[in-house]
């Protein structure tokens, strides 16, 4: 390993319990070199990565692959502060999480109340209309907010956090997973990258897109495997065996709005993070 003596890494999901048996388009999760972990749900994912984080008496490097930021403005315009984690916070005291159930479409439209015209938030996946949330993109107007962050304008293919339902949308996982960061992150005294210093942190929690390396992984992905699976394991490899130099380099060298927005590990480095291990 690195600057971590464990590495995992998370490919999240902001739906419901997907069942036992192992399936695409849900929680997967691998630590660098062991085996890919299929999670169900994310109160069982929540519980595997804090069991993981304990046996490991070392650093802990956490990559989960959604937004940990919203567009410039927004973190002040719904918590009163421009501080990315106000958010995380506002979130996990509202976001209402079980199994079977979670409240994510009707708070997006509660926070779209909010704001003046109609948006940011859009794309309510169920068959019940909400109020202040509409079904497409284009139906937004007036709201005020930045379409996308810096992240996503430089992450060739990267989706817009707004956008909670679809192929390709993230805007539900960030909703129903910045709560759970918020609570690994007071569990473990967890530093929030880029948000917070890390070098003296033991846990560190970080924002990655497995689509960055997405020719590596179909390269490598083995006969039978979910492409989820394959995503986890070969990205935690390679984070894992990245060289102190490299790994910090990505880690230190941040553009200034990404203080406030978030940052994907690895964007605009790419040729570091793909070097075969």
């Amino acid at each position: 390993m690195s600057l971590f003596d464990r590495v995992i890494m998370v490919d999240w999901s902001g739906g419901l319990d997907r069942g036992p048996s192992p399936k695409k388009d849900a929680i997967w999760a691998c630590i660098a070199g062991q085996v890919p972990v299929y999670l169900r749900n994310r109160q069982v994912a929540e519980a595997w990565i804090a069991e993981q984080i304990e046996a490991c008496a070392g650093r802990v490097f956490v990559g989960f692959d959604f937004p940990f930021g919203y567009p410039l403005g927004f973190a002040e315009a719904l918590t009163g502060r421009d501080d990315p984690l106000a958010v995380w916070a506002w979130f996990a005291a509202h976001v209402e999480d079980t199994p079977k159930a979670n409240n994510r479409f009707d708070l997006a439209g509660a926070v779209n109340a909010r704001f003046a015209g109609v948006g940011p938030f859009w794309g309510n996946g169920l068959a019940r209309d909400i109020e202040n949330l509409p079904r497409k993109g284009l139906a937004r107007a007036g709201h005020g907010m930045l379409e996308t962050r810096l992240a996503e304008e430089r992450a060739k293919g990267a989706f817009t956090c707004w956008q909670l339902s679809g192929a390709g949308s993230v805007g539900s996982q960030a909703i129903m997973g910045l709560p759970v960061l918020a609570r690994l992150r007071a569990r473990f005294a967890a530093v929030a990258w880029p948000f917070e210093p890390w070098q003296d942190a033991r846990v560190v929690l970080g924002e990655v897109w497995p689509s960055l390396i997405a020719k590596q992984v179909a390269a490598e992905q083995r006969d039978g495997e979910i492409k989820d699976a394959a995503q986890v394991r070969v990205l935690a490899r390679q984070v894992a065996g990245l060289s102190d130099t490299a790994l910090s380099a990505m880690l230190n060298e941040t553009p200034p709005r990404a203080l406030r927005e978030g940052w994907i590990l690895g964007l605009g480095q790419e040729d570091a993070l793909c070097t075969p291990r």
